[in-house]
Formats: C-alpha cells, structure tokens, sequence
C-alpha cells in the first residue's frame, strides 16, 4: 500500500507513532508522513530544522516532509499561531501533492485541525482517510478555559464534528472516546484501539537494584493537563519520610514553574527530557511511577504513559480519575485516588511504601500482556487500511 499520514509532529518530537510509520515501511508498504517543524514541547525549533533545514528526509524507510510551523513558544498566542501555521502549510503542500496514495492516515493529537490536509486529499483523490483520535475535541479545550457553552467551544464543537465526520473510520485510544462520539457527533461506528508501550520498556530492563530507598517516579510531559503541582504538594507532606525520593523526567510548558515550586523540596529531583532509548535506565531507578492527571475532560483519557508503566512492570501511583483510576482499580497494580488531592496522594505513597511490591509488579506486567500486548501495531492498522480500500473500490 501507498500510505499517506498526516499529524503535526513527528520524530525527534517524543511520539510513538513514528514507530507505527517505520513498521509499516518494514512490511513494505510505502510511507510518506506529511508533518511540521519539530518544536514540541519546548516550544523552540529543534537544532539542525531551523530556517527549512531537513524540510525533506527519509527517516528508516518513512518518506518525511516538514511544513513551516511557527514555534509554540509555550504561550497560547504563539500556540494558535503555531497550529494554524501547520494547517495553512499542510493543505498548501498537499494539494501540489499528484502522487496518488491508497489512504491517507491522521494520527490526531491536538489540535483535532490538524486533519484538514488529510480531508483535502481524501476530497480530492477519493481515498479513504481514517483518523486515530488520541485527544478528544473539542473537550481538550475545557482544559485551556473555553467551557461548553462559550461562543468558542460551539465553534470549535462544530469544526471537530466536521471533521471526524470527514473520516471513512475513527479508532480511538479510550474506550470512553467510543460513547463521547456516540452522543455528541452521533458516530457510532468507532474502533477501539488503545495504544502501545515502546518496545524497549520490558520488567528486565527496567527492574531496579533493591537499595533499601524507595524511588517514585513521573516521565513524560510537565504541561498543565499533567497536574505535576499535585506531586509536589505530595512531596512536601512527605518531608519527612526517610528514603523517599521523586524524580520528575521530562520537559514542558510548566516544567520551570514546577522546579520553582520545588525549589527548596530535598525529597524531588528534576532530571529534564531524554529519549525514548535512555528510558530503561531512568525506568530502572523506580519503584513506582507516579501518574497524575487534572479532573475534567481528560477522565475519558487513558495517557499512553499508562501503557508505558504497565509494560515495564511498574507500580502506579496516581491522582487521576475516569479511565486511569478505572485501569488501575481493575489491574489491581497500585493506588489511586481522586484528581489534585495531594494528601490522598500522599497516603498513598505511604501505603506503597507498606506493600509487597512485587505483587504489585507482577499484576502490572500481566495486565499489559492480557490487554495491551501489540495494540495499535503495524498489523491492525494494515488491516484497518486494508477493509476500508476495499469497501471504497466496491462503492466506487
């Protein structure tokens, strides 16, 4: 298959699907991923993309094409500029594009906008385009202050169900997403498939050195959706407990804030982004790993890095409510309590601290391997490609 994606960020933005694109290049289906100039989450142009630099590559067999994007810059002016940037660019390039592909693919992120290029080819050449819905519009919104009911949110209420009516089929990652399309767009033939840890997150890898201290962990984006605030509160109530530490690993739009707000905590360490390939190591300083996510629309969100966690054997300890709080309740893997409650998250660390580990590690493993185990694979997005082209070529 000829297969076009389109998403706004792409390698060496930390994403997993470009290891979705580079398996299907290995099946040896050609890949060609439409996308923008790398600058998440730091909101600066990566070195060596400045100025259209590598606009073109090939990256393990995927076709690659950055559009001009304008940085994000971690403000929300520059972060409108910055989505509509890749919007304008996009549908610009791809409709100069006269290679005809077999389907083209959205793997959505925010903002749900970034699709436009993928309908303008679909509407252009008569393929199928399926979208893989990872944050729901417009409920992402809530989060950043436009509340249903806002003039905006109607706005942008109407724009999503344009576009995810646009799809021929929409895979969501939460199987909550299912029942939100169901009742506000009245799509209700959606495909449930959650995502995939990376392959180099195993319990061997990742299994930490008994040291008698006892480790916990965040990794992944410190933004405002991530509610890392709730962390810290949590660390300051546990000041004096011995032999606890809480390493944050990552990189984002709150991450200065946050480390000021830690700033005179002994008990949490910061030791910014890395890539995926040096996460063992850091994986492999846990005991647990902290999930911590802000009440609202994203209950019906089940982060990826809660695959991650399960896949490398992991406790979790989170503050988070609808799905995570769900998975954890039903895997038997952790605590959880309510969504920015510091001092529930506190006792539970304590109750972490008073339990047979590796009870809970080895739950956290066979969850992983009962229900996530290849999920969102090369193969079921091959067969998703497949089913759709030809129920096309029958209708044509």
């Amino acid at each position: 298959m000829k297969i076009l994606v389109v998403c706004q960020y792409y390698s060496p933005e930390p994403f997993r699907h470009p290891d979705i694109c580079e398996e299907l290049a290995r099946r040896g289906h050609e890949v060609f991923v439409v996308t923008g100039t790398p600058n998440y989450p730091m909101g600066k142009t990566y070195p060596g993309y400045e100025k259209g630099k590598r606009q073109d590559e090939i990256i393990n067999g995927v076709k690659i094409h950055r559009c001009y994007t304008i940085p994000r810059k971690n403000n929300a002016f520059f972060r409108i500029l910055n989505y509509y940037s890749y919007v304008f660019s996009s549908k610009r390039y791809i409709s100069r594009i006269k290679e005809k592909f077999d389907v083209v693919y959205v793997h959505q992120l925010s903002p749900v906008i970034m699709a436009e290029a993928a309908i303008k080819y679909k509407t252009k050449h008569n393929v199928p385009m399926i979208l893989y819905c990872l944050d729901l519009w417009p409920e992402s919104m809530v989060m950043g202050g436009i509340k249903p009911g806002n003039p905006v949110y109607k706005i942008l209420h109407r724009v999503s169900e344009k576009i995810y009516k646009s799809a021929d089929k929409v895979l969501v990652s939460s199987e909550s997403f299912s029942e939100y399309f169901a009742r506000e767009f009245n799509i209700t033939d959606t495909c449930y498939l959650p995502q995939y840890a990376e392959e180099v997150l195993t319990p061997d890898n990742c299994a930490k050195t008994p040291d008698g201290k006892t480790d916990l962990m965040f990794a992944g984006n410190v933004g405002t959706a991530q509610d890392v605030d709730t962390i810290i509160n949590a660390a300051r109530l546990l000041l004096n407990v011995k032999n606890l530490q809480i390493h944050i690993v990552g990189d984002g739009s709150e991450l200065n804030r946050i480390k000021d707000m830690a700033a005179d905590l002994p008990n949490v360490i910061f030791h910014g982004r890395h890539p995926i390939d040096e996460m063992p190591r850091y994986y492999s300083m846990a005991d647990a790993m902290l999930v911590t996510l802000k009440s609202g629309p994203l209950n019906l969100t089940l982060p990826g890095k809660v695959q991650s966690c399960l896949a490398a054997g992991k406790p979790i300890i989170a503050a988070a409510d609808g799905e995570t709080a769900n998975l954890i309740a039903s895997a038997k893997c952790g605590f959880c309590s309510p969504a920015g409650n510091a001092d529930l998250l506190a006792e539970n660390i304590k109750r972490f601290m008073a339990s047979d580990h590796e009870e809970l590690k080895k739950r956290a493993k066979d969850y992983y391997c009962e229900h996530f185990r290849g999920s969102t694979s090369a193969a079921e997005l091959e067969k998703v490609f497949e089913e759709q082209i030809s129920f096309k070529t029958v209708k044509r």
